[in-house]
């Protein structure tokens, strides 16, 4: 009697501790006498002692922080840029038999991927063209990582560090095309105005008394303001037919 009792106990016990749960989020490999033998999908499942063994995977995206890297731009110059990699496991027994260490392999390979890349290109490019860059290394390591059983789905480059230096060139190269630009627009700003008075003076030109109404005009407008002396020029024409008017009178 103690015996049975002493089994149905053993059994018990046995029966509990095989009994594994795999949440949704989470796939499971199992092996038996130490080969791979399947995936365990979520839900309770039975895993025999000392015959099998599994191990847990989450399959949610995970972040990976890439640290600071120095690297050498195309043209010799020195940044500092970091990055993070977004990527999920597709494969659970690819992640679990082909590396050992996924999570350290996907961070070092990234590190390596990026300053290969930024090598590859000039500072300007780096600085305008940063989501082109990013899918370039996005699509390197998702090439390598995929006999890994891992889906790199996004990489993102944070922050780019200039030197002091190279910060004050940038600075200045900017100042410049501003002047530049300031220049280039006073400058057309100067040609249609000289045009624009062109065929204003040829207009007034051709038009008979044209001249004298603007003269006329602009004395109207000085006369608002009288602690003004105004000495202007008039037409020969004009005072000989003032005179006329007047003899006339």
């Amino acid at each position: 009697m103690d015996l049975l009792l002493f089994l149905i106990i053993a059994v018990v016990v046995i029966f509990v501790l095989s009994v594994k749960q795999i949440n949704e989020y989470e796939r499971g490999v199992l092996f038996t006498f130490g080969k791979f033998s399947k995936i365990l999908n979520p839900g309770w499942t039975i895993v025999i002692p000392i015959i099998q063994f599994y191990k847990k995977l989450d399959i949610r995206t995970k972040a990976v922080d890439v640290p600071e890297q120095d690297a050498i731009t195309k043209d010799n110059v020195s940044i500092k840029i970091n990055a993070v990699v977004y990527y999920k496991i597709f494969d659970a027994s690819k992640a679990i038999c082909e590396v050992e260490d996924y999570y350290y392999a996907v961070g070092q390979l990234a590190q390596t991927t990026m300053r290969n890349i930024v090598g590859a290109v000039t500072l300007d490019e780096l600085l305008t063209e940063r989501e082109k860059i990013s899918s370039n290394i996005c699509e390197v390591i998702d090439k390598a990582t995929d006999p890994w059983g891992i889906k790199v789905e996004n990489v993102e480059l944070k922050d780019v560090a200039l030197p002091e230096e190279m910060k004050r060139v940038i600075a200045k190269v900017a100042e410049a095309e501003r002047e530049k630009a300031a220049v280039i627009t006073k400058a057309a700003g100067e040609v249609e105005a000289a045009e624009n008075l062109s065929k204003a003076a040829n207009m007034m030109g051709a038009t008979p008394g044209a001249l004298h109404l603007r003269t006329l005009s602009t004395l109207n407008d000085l006369s608002s303001d009288q602690s003004n002396t105004v000495i202007f020029a008039i037409p020969i024409e004009v005072l000989k037919a003032l005179e006329g008017f007047n003899k006339n009178k």
